[in-house]
């Protein structure tokens, strides 16, 4: 365990959920952008509370709120410090946590799940790394549940793991890293917000069987792909056709869009997570390059504000600095 009050640094990244395909299921993380925060154990007060034991600090301007219940990190951390109180019944732990968002919150690169991953990364290091992976997904997706209602852990199992990762189940939890050839992302975050409840309340509940059975082929098309390093494969497989379709009316330019990234290279994408930042995979940089410019004319001629990335996938997760 690390002493008290001795502060670290945490690198919570962001991450790209669904990969077009796998709605909830597949996602990888990104190098840039990532959150910053700062995290230390304190003492804690005598017959406080788990949520009484969390301090949370915005140090952005994004006015989030600091009650740990109410706050992605702190529900996150609620159910880690219960869970250890469990096995160490005559123990008693409290954190403190700084965080400065550098993922703006409502972009669709998994803002929401760098703060629940940071926290509980953090967490875990300054108690010895006495929780595995999948432990710490499994606290951090009440932290997804907080700003999304639902908890899921496509963005939080990346975040965590590193890399592509599938969910192959959330009850029991069971999270695969899946291998990945070179791949550069290009992200283009315009400057609306959609919120991840909205972009799920307006999924349809019913799919066709055909449309199922196509979307099945095309997520088992793109696990292959990128087992084989079959680039080919990839850019088949990045398909949706059960959730973009009703998603992508929110997106300003969407379809355009697309059309001009493949044209310019691009391996294909699609929406990132909810949106409404869009993703697009391609082989070299160069075409990553390329494809980032058409985002950038696409929007300015439609004069959107918008922020683009060009980045490669984050092996490593988050990542903490004693």
């Amino acid at each position: 365990m690390i002493p008290i009050n001795q502060w670290i640094k945490i690198k919570a990244p962001a991450t790209v959920a669904n990969m077009v395909c796998g709605f909830d299921i597949l996602g990888f993380a990104v190098n840039s952008p990532y959150d910053e925060m700062e995290m230390r154990l304190v003492p804690r007060s005598a017959g406080s509370t788990a949520v009484e034991a969390i301090t949370i600090i915005n140090m952005d301007t994004y006015g989030l709120p600091t009650e740990p219940e109410k706050n992605v990190a702190g529900a996150a951390l609620i159910a880690l410090i219960e869970e250890y109180e469990m096995s160490h019944p005559n123990s008693s732990i409290a954190f403190e946590v700084k965080i400065n968002k550098l993922i703006k919150p409502g972009s669709g690169v998994g803002s929401s799940a760098a703060s629940s991953a940071g926290a509980v990364v953090g967490a875990n290091y300054l108690l010895g790394k006495i929780f595995s992976n999948d432990d710490l997904v499994r606290f951090a997706m009440n932290g997804e549940k907080v700003a999304s209602g639902v908890k899921h852990a496509d963005n939080i199992a990346p975040c965590i793991f590193g890399g592509v990762t599938l969910v192959r189940s959330i009850f029991p939890l069971e999270i695969i890293a899946l291998p990945s050839p070179t791949l550069y992302v290009t992200i283009v975050h315009p400057q609306i917000e959609v919120r991840t409840s909205d972009a799920r309340s307006i999924l349809k509940q019913n799919v066709k069987l055909k449309d199922a059975i196509k979307q099945w082929g095309n997520i088992a098309g793109l696990v292959a792909g990128l087992m084989k390093s079959d680039y080919d494969l990839i850019g088949r497989s990045l398909e949706d056709v059960i959730i973009e379709p009703v998603r992508s009316i929110l997106i300003p330019g969407f379809d355009a869009l697309k059309l001009a990234c493949k044209n310019a290279g691009a391996l294909g994408g699609g929406i990132s997570g909810s949106g409404p930042s869009i993703f697009m995979l391609s082989k070299e940089k160069e075409t990553a390059l390329a494809v980032e410019q058409e985002m950038k004319n696409l929007y300015e001629g439609l004069g959107l504000a918008h922020h683009t990335y060009v980045t490669t996938i984050n092996q490593q997760g988050v990542q903490i600095e004693a």
